[in-house]
């Protein structure tokens, strides 16, 4: 069911911010990358974000990049929604990644905030206009100044709605009221980049969400929208409530969310493989308690 008052979303509303799978090795796991990406489409997701931040773009070459694209479009079709992270800290190479997602099968790019320079408000804004103007690609806007050191201001993120190819914003701002003045003023499709805002920014007007822990509970989480969707707000409440255990073991436990994400799937006997250091994988306490919450919720949502 759709609500005929909400735009449509451009790269769906239930959207997984996918893991990049690695064999024992460290090397990129392509078979493994297929088959997460199928299990994740079968299992509810809309959409798929690749090479971000949960998949590890910091650590992944350009050429790894683009084979993941390919291999994950070979597998969920053309009809499933594939965005390719593409942001870095120069313009030039974001540029240059994004036209070669275009080529890979790509159906949108998301384009961090340019980081450790910290660029003045001005210099974001021309970064964006000049990734969005080098392809043909719709463009993701990714704000997560906890990261990257720089937010991209309400006021600039309104003047970068009037690019035809910049639609949709990852929020990972953390200011909700910013947020929603962006939402008033603008057709920008604001999908929700921290799980425990899932709800939250869907009731105000906002598109979806591109989450980290729909890598473990696809199902669970493309239901919670489909509930507030269907008109039953009090269960799409509850149902985000129960998820708050997991969501914040995942995302909130001292550990990255790539980390804790992959922990789980290895666990669970899925795609995920190592980490890449700098990054190091969940220690055995910590894997078996994130299994535990996992296993609790399961049984508290079955019951």
């Amino acid at each position: 069911m759709t609500n005929p008052g909400r735009p449509a979303p451009p790269f769906g509303r239930t959207l997984c911010a996918m893991i990049t799978p690695f064999t024992e090795t460290g090397a990129l796991d392509l078979d493994g990358a297929r088959k997460l990406a199928d299990r994740l489409v079968t299992e509810g997701c809309d959409g798929l974000v690749l090479n971000g931040t949960t998949g590890e773009s910091p650590t992944t070459t350009d050429a790894e990049k683009a084979e993941l694209v390919r291999a994950v479009r070979e597998a969920v079709g053309d009809g499933v929604p594939i965005v390719a992270g593409v942001g870095t800290a120069d313009t030039r190479h974001t540029v240059e990644l994004a036209l070669s997602a275009e080529r890979a099968g790509a159906d949108g790019v998301l384009v961090v905030t340019p980081y450790y320079s910290r660029p003045p408000q001005d210099a974001v804004e021309a970064h964006f206009r000049e990734v969005a103007d080098a392809s043909g690609l719709p463009v993701m806007l990714y704000d997560i100044p906890g990261r990257t050191g720089t937010r991209i201001e309400p006021e600039t993120m309104i003047r970068l709605a009037d690019h035809p190819r910049i639609v949709a914003v990852k929020d990972c701002s953390y200011d909700f009221l910013g947020t929603q003045k962006v939402l008033a003023r603008t057709e920008l499709a604001y999908y929700a980049g921290c799980d425990e805002h899932v709800l939250a920014l869907y009731a105000v007007g906002g598109a979806g969400c591109v989450s980290t822990v729909a890598n473990v509970v696809p199902r669970r989480i493309a239901e919670i929208l489909e509930v507030f969707e269907a008109g039953h707000t009090a269960r799409a409440a509850r149902l985000q409530q129960r998820a708050t255990p997991l969501i914040e073991a995942v995302m909130d436990g001292g550990l990255p969310g790539t980390v804790t994400a992959k922990a789980l799937l290895n666990a669970l006997g899925l795609p995920a493989g190592p980490v890449r250091a700098p990054l190091r994988p969940a220690g055995r306490e910590a894997a078996d308690g994130l299994l535990a919450v996992y296993e609790e919720w399961g049984r508290d949502v079955t019951a």
